[in-house]
């Protein structure tokens, strides 16, 4: 079992700057890969980034690449989504995911059928 609890939503204008966190117990964290998904209203939920289980390697989605940055923190079991230069259209929930098949400290994945468990969402909201 993995708990996972998102934190660092909220209101911002756009332009503007938010950090997500999440932090994983449960399971040893640093054989996870963990990603990072969002889900707006009317929308199905999508890929925003990934990242191995070392951090050595990450992806991201095409909307987000050179705002967003993910990485992690190992020792204190937590992952991070740093969001920049935001804009409404990233309005949405966003969900860590962890993702227990181990593939190497280069694997991550962007599917969300390669996930395993999921956090409850943070909710983000870019106003313009």
């Amino acid at each position: 079992q993995v708990q996972l609890v998102e934190s660092g939503g909220g209101l911002v204008q756009a332009g503007g700057s938010l950090r997500l966190s999440c932090a994983a117990s449960g399971r040893t964290f640093s054989s996870l890969a963990m990603g990072w998904f969002r889900r707006a209203p009317g929308k199905e939920r999508e890929f925003v980034a990934a990242i191995s289980s070392s951090g050595s390697t990450t992806g991201y989605a095409d909307s987000v690449k050179g705002r967003f940055t993910i990485s992690r923190d190992n020792a204190k079991n937590m992952v991070y989504l740093q969001m920049n230069s935001l804009k409404p259209e990233d309005t949405a929930v966003y969900y860590c995911a962890a993702d227990i098949y181990y593939g190497g400290r280069y694997y991550y994945s962007s599917r969300d059928r390669s996930y395993d468990y999921w956090g409850q969402g943070t909710q983000v909201t870019v106003s313009s």
